[in-house]
């Protein structure tokens, strides 16, 4: 099944640069955290609010990235996020950073697990979570 990804678009600020001009390799997990924030919110699951009620709590257990291209001051990029992976109380993410040529720039995926208020872990993802992430969730992402 094609999953469409869900879309988030920025442009790259001075402070986003290194010395070289061209983006801080830390800078790309920012970014992929702000696209995450607008496709939770997109979901109708803001983290602000799940922030604000503590009760879902989802931190991050893993991340890595890869860098094919640089990107630069004023670049225009596009990230596609798909979910790759629901399990009982986490899931992944891949994110593709398209350069303004369409190009693969970067690519990053991160792993969240739920955990109750009291830092201990969920039983399971919630309900409502795991339903609103079929919309985004690509098994076959390579």
């Amino acid at each position: 099944m094609l999953v469409t990804p869900f879309i988030y678009s920025f442009t790259l600020r001075l402070h986003d640069t290194d010395a070289a001009g061209r983006l801080f390799f830390a800078h790309l997990f920012r970014h992929a955290h702000d696209a995450f924030e607008h496709l939770m919110t997109a979901l109708g699951t803001p983290l602000e609010t799940m922030i604000r009620d503590g009760q879902t709590l989802l931190p991050l257990i893993h991340a890595e990235a890869d860098y094919h291209q640089p990107l630069h001051h004023g670049d225009c990029v596009q990230v596609q996020v798909t979910i790759t992976e629901i399990r009982r109380r986490s899931f992944a993410l891949h994110y593709v950073f398209l350069n303004q040529r369409h190009e693969i720039a970067a690519t990053a995926h991160t792993v969240h697990c739920q955990i109750n208020a009291d830092g201990s872990a969920a039983e399971a993802l919630a309900p409502t979570l795991r339903t609103a992430f079929t919309r985004f969730h690509h098994s076959a992402i390579t």
